[in-house]
């Protein structure tokens, strides 16, 4: 993902952070815990799992290589959605997700598998250019990759299906923005339209970074105050906030993983205002870059099939938690 634009300027050189990341760790575990007692009063799984990174607006420099078949299914993960034997015609962004008897009936959530696997063939469609109410910027683009090879479209949906099956067992009704289903996209602006439209109650767009090696650890990106064109997210930056601490301290205790040691201070929670996901969001919405795909140790959790299962997990309490309240 890009860290340049309006309103960002790029992260400082890296320094040790071991007193503050101590400190936002502690933080963030007793938040995690908070979320994990309401989770697990109402019928959440367990720790185990069922086996046991921004919008598309990066860099256009990170383009992922073509994975191989063995990289963009890692040894150990089993695709949700072969699992569950739909076909990609039955998991439209258009269509909501049936939902089982739970503590999140009647909850909806938007999930946006960030980029999309056959972006690269596009490239004309995806670096038009869209509004995003503060400046105008491409409409998307491919996402980093692993050097393996791994796309980050790849694991953006793979993430995605773990998660739809953990909400689903919780009772919400689950929409995608894209599910392989379109040759590219959607847009940024579209994207954040899909969420707006399903009137959801909390929309969480799923990525993994291209920063450069030694940086490690996950962040959550919130939306900052932005007024201007068709963008106004004054009424979401509160709540957006409650959900992106929520999955942040879950995400720490469910998968292990320190907040970033590049970005945020070592709180793991970022806020920006200039992507147009976030901008053009009139509902609760956060980022969560879950690693970073050029650092070879985080590399080898994002390419394993059993920590992807704790990152959906994680993600999926967190939702849970601030649904819940």
């Amino acid at each position: 993902m890009s860290y340049t634009g309006p309103d960002f300027d790029p992260p400082p050189e890296r320094r040790s952070r071991r007193g503050p990341l101590t400190v936002a760790l502690a933080a963030l575990v007793c938040g995690g815990l908070l979320g994990w007692g309401v989770y697990a009063a109402t019928g959440g799984t367990d720790d185990k799992g069922a086996g046991a990174g921004a919008e598309a607006e990066g860099s256009p420099s990170a383009a992922p290589r073509t994975p191989s078949p063995a990289a963009s299914s890692p040894a150990g993960s089993a695709s949700p959605s072969a699992e569950d034997g739909t076909s990609p015609a039955a998991r439209t962004p258009s269509a909501s997700a049936p939902a089982a008897a739970g503590p999140l009936k009647g909850k909806v959530v938007v999930i946006d598998p960030g980029h999309n696997p056959t972006n690269a063939e596009h490239t004309a469609e995806i670096n038009r250019q869209v509004d995003v109410g503060t400046h105008r910027k491409e409409c998307d683009t491919t996402g980093t990759s692993t050097d393996d090879g791994y796309a980050e479209a790849e694991f953006t949906l793979d993430v995605a299906h773990r998660m739809r099956a953990l909400l689903q067992r919780q009772g919400a009704t689950v929409k995608l923005t894209q599910d392989r289903d379109r040759p590219f996209g959607p847009c940024v602006d579209e994207r954040a339209r899909i969420g707006n439209a399903a009137k959801a109650d909390a929309v969480v767009s799923i990525h993994a970074d291209g920063s450069g090696a030694g940086n490690r650890g996950f962040h959550v990106i919130l939306p900052g105050p932005v007024n201007a064109g068709e963008a106004d997210t004054r009424s979401i930056v509160g709540p957006s906030r409650a959900l992106g601490e929520r999955i942040a301290g879950n995400f720490v205790r469910v998968t292990g993983t320190a907040p970033s040691n590049y970005i945020g201070g070592g709180t793991g929670l970022v806020t920006r205002k200039d992507l147009g996901g976030l901008n053009l969001s009139t509902v609760p919405k956060v980022f969560i870059e879950c690693g970073n795909m050029r650092d070879s140790k985080d590399a080898a959790l994002l390419t394993s099939g059993a920590w992807r299962q704790k990152a959906a997990q994680g993600i999926s309490e967190g939702i849970v938690s601030f649904l819940r309240g």
